[in-house]
């Protein structure tokens, strides 16, 4: 990867394959998009980088970098939704602070310290394994009756 210059200003596209996201919402969620345009789902996403442009000196184009939603996993409650709001804006206030709202910055963010109280009745992972363990172990018991 090239390095570019620290005042450089790099655009930002989402990549066009958008389709995982589709995967991930309910039907439910999927009408209420279609049938009421400007509503909203709250999301936790993960977005990667998958290509980048611009960035040669002979070239007249600024930087870019494309990203693509990877992993994403939309509030299903208002509770839920709730929680990512705060969060959210949680965050936002920690970067307005630190004076880095239009910068990435280098400072800890600490998210999960900020939704740990909203999801703590929410399986860990050691549950949700013994919880998937087990319901293989089931479906295995009924295949084989």
């Amino acid at each position: 990867m090239p390095k570019l210059p620290a005042d450089s200003e790099i655009e930002v596209r989402l990549d066009s394959a958008a389709s995982l996201f589709e995967h991930v919402l309910t039907l439910a969620q999927r009408r209420d998009l279609f049938e009421y345009p400007g509503r909203t789902v709250v999301a936790i996403m993960e977005l990667t980088s998958v290509s980048y442009t611009g960035h040669a000196e002979s070239e007249d184009k600024p930087p870019r970098v494309k990203l693509r939603v990877t992993a994403a996993e939309p509030a299903q409650t208002k509770q839920e939704e709730d929680a990512l709001l705060r969060a959210k804006a949680a965050m936002w206030r920690a970067r307005r602070m630190d004076g880095t709202l239009d910068e990435v910055g280098g400072g800890p963010r600490q998210a999960a310290l900020l939704l740990d109280e909203d999801f703590a009745a929410y399986p860990t992972d050691a549950e949700f394994r013994r919880a998937e363990s087990a319901k293989r172990t089931r479906d295995m018991h009924n295949a084989a009756r």
